[in-house]
């Protein structure tokens, strides 16, 4: 079996006609193109062979000794939904064409046919057929979601709770926080596991082709439709189907959609047949629909029919205890794909790291990871190594700023915040050393102990001032779960000094 140019096995064309020389005939062409093919002289023995094999592109004749071509088709559309067929026939046999068309052929060949159009035809299914192969990719090759700190573990638990649902889901939160994963998790882990999962982005679509990409067109429909094509819902029939950035579709779409999940039937472009719908939908959005549906850019009945479950992904500052483990993650995940291997990060810069602003969340850090996986030499990452724009970026200046704010406990809403400057929190990092080195000097031991317990108290109790008592928004400000927070403020005597507010 030959190999495209990614070095995977190609799948071959099958011809299957009781006639020699038009086997012959379109062997000899498709070989010229350097596709691989299989013959086959009726269409018992093709049947045969799918229960070893699926074949990229099926051209069959309609008239053939003992099974049809027409019953060939309904099998093989039955078994392999996605498998494009194409249906040869002489000029007499129109009646039989159109009954393959109804069968969900991909296209007919009138005999006697011109050779070249019968090749270009076989290209036109072989990439459809590649098309579909990469929106349906079995989602069990994406990695699981990776995550510790409580949010993610409130997501954790709504995808266990959903796992035998199938309700409609949205999935909200920044852009790079893992929306799709989400809802591949959910996919993976519901009833319809074993269907397909289908994702289309509304922002990446014209708005022009955006209607035939969901509900797909008939042959005709417009120029250039050479050929019917199934949409993104026929795609994902029995599955789930991800539309990413809803708040983008257009109004007239929005009208479209809420059809669709209000009746379950929809219609092709140029159609006049209703094609039932059986289709999980999950949607995401980094936008606040709630805002666009008061500036009437978004449907509110489309709105609540989308909002019957609602997941909200938190963005990677509120997740700072994940961030070293993202990371390590990322640079295994980049080395594996680049056939290097891993480089490790030193304590300072995963530190360093989880201090950063990452505006573009799981996605800029994975970026970030690839990005240092390639570009520096030595296996241990240490700050100096990182990109110049975490070091040098205005946000993580200001991540140092509001280190710098909360330690001299300077978090009053008046405060002069401005005098407060990353040499500032530097300066203050050389005045730990100094003590150290005093109280080393003074004989003192078991400094890890004092230190760490004065470090963590002032910490917890600036935090804590600076929400006001609320502990959960304390936590997520010192990138620590509930759990921890309460157990430490308990662990430093802290409690008296919460227990007033």
């Amino acid at each position: 079996m030959k190999h495209d140019l990614t070095g995977e096995m190609m799948r071959s064309v099958w011809i299957a006609d009781d006639d020699d020389s038009i086997r012959w005939v379109l062997e000899k062409a498709l070989s010229r193109e350097n596709i691989p093919l299989r013959s086959f002289s009726s269409a018992d023995d093709v049947l045969v062979a799918l229960k070893e094999e699926v074949p990229q592109v099926l051209v069959s004749d309609i008239r053939m000794p003992g099974t049809s071509g027409l019953h060939l088709l309904e099998v093989a559309r039955e078994r392999f939904p996605h498998l494009p067929i194409i249906i040869m026939t002489a000029y007499s046999d129109l009646d039989s064409a159109v009954s393959a068309f109804q069968g969900g052929a991909f296209e007919y060949l009138a005999k006697p046919f011109d050779l070249n159009k019968a090749v270009d035809l076989v290209k036109r299914a072989m990439k459809e057929n590649e098309r579909e192969a990469v929106v349906e990719k079995p989602v069990e090759r994406m990695p699981e979601i990776i995550g510790q700190a409580p949010a993610m573990q409130e997501v954790f638990r709504s995808i266990g709770k959903l796992s035998h649902s199938n309700a409609t889901v949205l999935v909200t939160g920044e852009s790079g926080t893992g929306k799709e994963l989400v809802a591949r998790a959910l996919h993976r882990h519901s009833p319809r596991a074993s269907q397909p999962f289908v994702a289309l982005n509304m922002a990446a679509i014209p708005k022009d082709l955006l209607e035939s990409e969901l509900f797909g067109h008939e042959k005709g429909a417009f120029t250039g439709a050479q050929v019917m094509r199934r949409g993104r819902f026929e795609q994902a029939e029995g599955g789930t189907l991800f539309l990413d950035e809803i708040g983008d579709m257009p109004l007239d779409m929005q009208t479209r959609l809420l059809r669709v999940l209000s009746d379950g039937h929809f219609y092709r472009v140029g159609g006049n047949q209703s094609v039932k719908a059986n289709v999980r939908v999950v949607a995401a959005t980094h936008q606040n629909l709630e805002k666009l549906v008061r500036e009437g850019v978004f449907r509110e009945d489309l709105f609540h029919r989308l909002n019957v479950i609602r997941l909200r992904l938190p963005s990677l500052r509120e997740r700072a205890e994940d961030i070293a483990v993202l990371a390590r993650h990322f640079l295994k995940q980049s080395a594996k794909q680049l056939g290097v291997p891993s480089k490790s990060l030193s304590q300072e810069a995963a530190a360093f790291l989880k201090r950063c602003y990452f505006s573009g969340n799981v996605r800029q850090l994975e970026n970030v990871c690839y990005w240092m996986t390639v570009m520096i030499a030595g296996q241990t990452i240490e700050v100096k190594d990182l990109p110049v724009e975490l070091l040098e970026s205005d946000e993580s200046s200001n991540d140092y700023v509001e280190a710098a704010k909360h330690l001299s406990g300077s978090s009053e809403s008046g405060s002069d915040v401005s005098a407060h400057t990353v040499d500032d929190f530097i300066s203050w990092e050389k005045r730990l050393e100094e003590t150290v080195r005093k109280m080393l000097g003074d004989g003192k031991n078991e400094l890890m102990n004092e230190l760490g317990a004065t470090f963590e108290r002032i910490l917890i109790k600036t935090a804590l001032s600076y929400t006001r008592g609320r502990k959960n928004e304390a936590a997520v400000l010192l990138g620590i779960g509930r759990n921890t927070i309460t157990r430490k403020i308990a662990e430093l005597g802290l409690d008296d000094d919460t227990a007033s507010r």
